[in-house]
């Protein structure tokens, strides 16, 4: 992960006080000048966050009450996570001494455990769940990479793909249900939901060419990304019968669902010109929240219905927010054109937003740092 380059947001007259009451810092202080961003948050309060130092290299830790713990790394210099389940146990990636990755479990008794490859130089973890069946994506001696599954005691399971050479698994629920993306035949990309008794099935698009499954819950239901028709990017909830078109409520831009909790409830981003939002879907109504004043990124949402992520100020700060928190706009009422006509008349005083959205950034399907694709 590159150190950001300073960017301004859009100036939407918004108030400190109105800032601080969406969304809150967990506190996890950043080594010298660096930054902070939180990737999950059990139901015990325990967060796997990184910390970026100020010469942008990454350091996995484990946050509670206060308390940082670095995890280390396999020899390298750098180590990222992506989940935490609800026995405190992570899961993520380490560079090694001779610069390839590994995917490795941690727990605070007995440090990191090495997941291993497919046979490849190379493995990232993304996602496990609370039995500690985790998985990830690693290459294959011919430098392809396939989807994994890794069960406690047993050696990695390639899930295969739908037909095309690549293939990453992004999320696993307590079922052992998990979802990501496969290449085609035709080596586009498209959401899938494995099981042990159906195999990799294709979950297909909201009528573009690609999608990807980031996110799945204990009742299968499912969050991801797809590109329509007319080649923008959409945010999608799945209920095991049809994507339900979660951007086309946001109305305008490009959406990515990153997570959902066990009531359903999605959380992402949405890209609209040069402005950033953070977004809830729950109750049927699409919640949105300018960068400014909600979460800059937006990684997960717990049971506990708060949103995990960063904020971005002069830097990414590791903080929270409410899935039930007051919004800017409510697409279940009022109209996304304030929104949009408020940013425009505040365009003279603004410098273009970065549009990099860490996690899910179309068309780098398979970098490490882009693991949702």
């Amino acid at each position: 992960m590159h150190r950001l380059l300073p960017s301004c947001f859009l100036l939407l007259s918004v108030t400190a006080g109105e800032v601080l009451a969406a969304t809150r810092p967990l506190g996890i202080m950043p080594l010298s000048q660096g930054e902070t961003i939180a990737y999950d948050m059990n139901s015990a309060g325990q967060v796997a966050a990184v910390i970026e130092d100020d010469n942008g290299s990454e350091h996995g830790v484990f946050f509670e009450k206060g308390t940082v713990i670095e995890l280390g790394t396999l020899g390298g210099r750098e180590s990222q996570v992506k989940r935490i389940n609800d026995k405190g146990v992570i899961v993520g990636s380490s560079d090694r001494k001779d610069g390839s990755w590994r995917a490795f479990l941690y727990n605070r008794s007995n440090g990191m455990q090495v997941l291993g490859t497919l046979g490849g130089t190379n493995s990232h973890g993304t996602a496990l769940n609370n039995e500690g069946t985790a998985v990830g994506f690693s290459d294959l001696p011919n430098g392809d990479w396939h989807a994994f599954l890794s069960r406690p005691g047993a050696e990695l399971k390639d899930l295969g793909t739908l037909g095309g050479k690549i293939s990453f698994a992004n999320a696993i629920n307590n079922k052992g249900q998990v979802v990501g993306a496969a290449t085609t035949p035709d080596a586009y990309r498209h959401a899938f939901l494995y099981d042990g008794a159906s195999g990799m099935v294709d979950l297909g698009t909201l009528g573009g060419r690609s999608s990807t499954a980031t996110a799945i819950n204990d009742g299968g239901m499912i969050a991801g990304a797809s590109e329509t028709a007319n080649r923008n990017w959409h945010a999608f909830a799945y209920d095991g019968k049809r994507m339900i078109d979660l951007g086309a409520m946001i109305g305008r831009g490009d959406s990515y669902a990153t997570s959902i909790n066990s009531a359903g409830h999605v959380a992402g981003t949405a890209i609209i010109g040069d402005m950033r939002l953070s977004f809830v879907w729950r109750d049927n109504k699409m919640l949105l929240h300018p960068a400014g004043k909600g979460l800059y990124l937006t990684n997960a949402i717990n049971d506990a219905e708060e949103v995990i992520g960063a904020t971005y100020d002069h830097g990414l700060e590791a903080a929270t927010m409410l899935s039930s928190s007051v919004p800017y706009v409510n697409r279940g009422g009022a109209n996304l054109a304030s929104l949009i006509a408020l940013a425009v008349a505040s365009a003279a005083a603004a410098v273009l937003l970065r549009k990099r959205y860490r996690g899910l950034v179309a068309g780098a399907f398979g970098n490490r740092k882009t693991w949702s694709f």
